[in-house]
């Protein structure tokens, strides 16, 4: 990655993301990935979705993902976390996805 990836998690209140966002942190710091994470609300996503790659969705807020996509889906990848890692915060699972998934919102960009 070339560039600095701006990222948004969201659940609830933001505190289960919160911890998500600091595994990742370091996740990205040990694989020299220039990430920068913020947790936060639901409610708060249309203040900082100007400088948003991506923004990443608790699994337990899966109701929420087909809305998330239709408001924000042209303005940057919106992403469902997996159970799988985030019940672990797993931050280098968490990373893998989130780069897959920018890959193919860009190459469906490209099209």
């Amino acid at each position: 990655m070339d560039r600095k990836l701006n990222v948004l998690l969201v659940c609830g209140a933001g505190a289960s993301s919160s911890f998500m966002a600091a595994k990742m942190r370091v996740a990205a710091k040990n694989r020299e990935i220039d990430l920068n994470v913020k947790a936060r609300s639901e409610s708060e996503v249309v203040n900082f979705i100007d400088d948003c790659d991506a923004i990443m969705i608790g699994p337990h807020l899966s109701v929420w993902f087909d809305d998330m996509k239709k408001r924000y889906g042209e303005d940057c990848a919106v992403i469902l976390m997996k159970k799988e890692y985030y019940s672990k915060l797993d931050g280098d699972k968490a990373i893998d996805h989130l780069l897959q998934e920018l890959r193919l919102h860009d190459e469906g960009a490209k099209q």
